[in-house]
């Protein structure tokens, strides 16, 4: 049986939406519902519909207009598409933190933009999840898990790891792990940078606010059995100390948020604290989707 967060993490129909272009790169997948929205600022965005003979079905890319050709001009069109937007309710959950459009993490970026409104236009973010390790001398090893505040405006409630936060722009990964651990669990900056590196994970799914197209960089951090992590910003509702068996039972239930379980996957297998075949279909999960159409 294939895991829910397997199946969630590839949940995507690209005949439901258009591409969203920004000169000669596609930074984005706009849902075909949520196009009409963008008709009306014309100045704005290029929308192309073009019959396919064979197929009848009809393809509209949209397309930044060229008009804004420098990352100021990019920024403030799209921003004040966004505020209205939001304040229409169909960008929900503002953050007032700024995201960078680019491909690659390394990749100059494009355009700024609010952060809830990189799953409307579909744009690449990246985020780091830490596994918060616990292991004993004399017992089996646990871990630490976060359950998300009610408040939060994604996955309220649900289960994720011990930190776990996007990269705004401007931070690194070291930085936002060093930031991260702190605001979400108390973990001193002595403590976080002694985070390892595991593998990144490529999540492409369609959500009820748009698509999340995000890499997840992972790490593993070896807590002291005396540490218990307290939350400093109020997004974290509660931490508990889990048995390996507990932790996958509830990403089988789908208790974890899809990112998390992904992330704790890596974890237990990299460790062989857990089987591949208690898993299938994860591998593809740490490489890029494949081009679609």
């Amino acid at each position: 049986m294939t895991l829910p967060c397997i199946t969630a993490a590839r949940c995507f129909d690209a005949a439901a939406h258009r591409p969203f272009w920004i000169g000669a790169e596609q930074v984005g997948w706009i849902r075909s519902s949520d196009v009409p929205l963008l008709e009306r600022w014309p100045d704005v965005f290029d929308i192309d519909i073009d019959s396919d003979v064979d197929s009848g079905h009809r393809n509209a890319r949209v397309t930044l207009a060229p008009t804004f050709n420098t990352v100021d001009l990019r920024s403030a069109a799209l921003g004040s598409v966004i505020g209205a937007l939001a304040a229409e309710g169909r960008i929900p959950g503002w953050r007032n933190e700024t995201y960078a459009i680019r491909n690659a993490f390394d990749a100059p970026p494009l355009a700024y933009i609010e952060r809830a409104a990189s799953r409307f236009f579909g744009t690449m973010t990246y985020a780091v999840h830490v596994n918060g390790v616990v292991e004993y001398a004399d017992g089996a090893p646990q871990l630490w898990i976060a359950r998300r505040s009610d408040s939060k405006a994604t996955d309220p409630g649900m289960l994720d790891n011990v930190v776990a936060g996007g990269i705004g722009w401007g931070f690194g990964i070291e930085a936002t792990i060093v930031k991260e651990c702190w605001e979400e669990a108390g973990i001193p900056e002595e403590i976080a940078a002694r985070a390892v590196a595991g593998r990144t994970a490529h999540v492409l799914q369609s959500l009820p606010e748009g698509t999340q197209a995000e890499q997840i960089f992972i790490y593993d951090l070896a807590l002291p059995a005396d540490f218990a992590p307290r939350n400093q910003d109020g997004e974290v509702g509660e931490h508990r100390l889990a048995r390996i068996d507990e932790v996958a039972r509830w990403i089988e239930e789908g208790a974890m948020t899809v990112d998390a379980s992904l992330a704790t996957l890596d974890c237990l297998l990299r460790r062989r604290w857990l089987d591949e075949d208690a898993c299938p279909g994860i591998e593809a999960l740490f490489a890029p989707p494949p081009p679609l159409a």
